[in-house]
């Protein structure tokens, strides 16, 4: 099995620097965010479970949101990293993907480029669509589908300001995972007037 992961992760290192030699820019609408090695991206592929891409472990419909899920190139082959979506929130792409799991689609973004940061093919979604349809889809489901499954929630503000299970957390832990009593201290050194 170890023999086999080897051989799978050379694979995938050697298409990733074989694919580096192409340009995705090429009518890419996808907004900066000045990040260090990103570029516009835009292509199409099929969406994938990376587990089951890159193990043989597979589940169903891409393992139902609990997998991080990825986008196997069409133009090269080569299997990318879908690290995030359209919102300034870290929730991840796969929100987004999950609808087209095993389709083909296409996406537009950043993609992420740098060996020497080990940041090879990391790609931040911001419009999606069927393989072959007209009309993008802001890639930004992950709030909605929040606040969906959440309605006694409900209200203004950031959704992370408004979570139980969130503000549960801070109630046990502080703000920094130390506990209250220790809370308090860390904040009155940093706040002390």
């Amino acid at each position: 099995m170890m023999k086999s992961m080897i051989t799978v992760a050379a694979l995938f290192a050697a298409s990733t620097a074989a694919a580096q030699d192409y340009r995705f820019e090429e009518g890419s609408n996808a907004r900066s965010w000045n990040l260090f090695a990103e570029s516009n991206a835009t292509f199409s592929g099929t969406v994938v479970d990376l587990t089951c891409e890159i193990t043989g472990d597979c589940a169903e419909n891409c393992g139902d949101g609990v997998r991080q899920l990825g986008i196997l190139r069409d133009f090269d082959g080569v299997l990318v990293n879908v690290q995030k979506n359209d919102q300034a929130l870290f929730t991840g792409g796969v929100e987004e993907l999950l609808p087209f799991c095993g389709q083909q689609v296409d996406v537009d973004g950043l993609l992420l480029t740098d060996e020497d940061l080990g940041a090879v093919n990391m790609y931040l979604v911001q419009f999606i669509r069927p393989h072959g349809t007209e009309e993008w889809t802001v890639a930004k489901a992950w709030t909605d589908n929040w606040e969906a499954a959440h309605p006694e929630w409900a209200g203004s503000g950031r959704w992370y300001r408004r979570s139980g299970d969130i503000r549960e957390l801070l109630d046990t832990t502080g703000y920094f995972g130390l506990g209250q009593e220790r809370d308090a201290e860390i904040k009155a050194e940093l706040f002390a007037e």
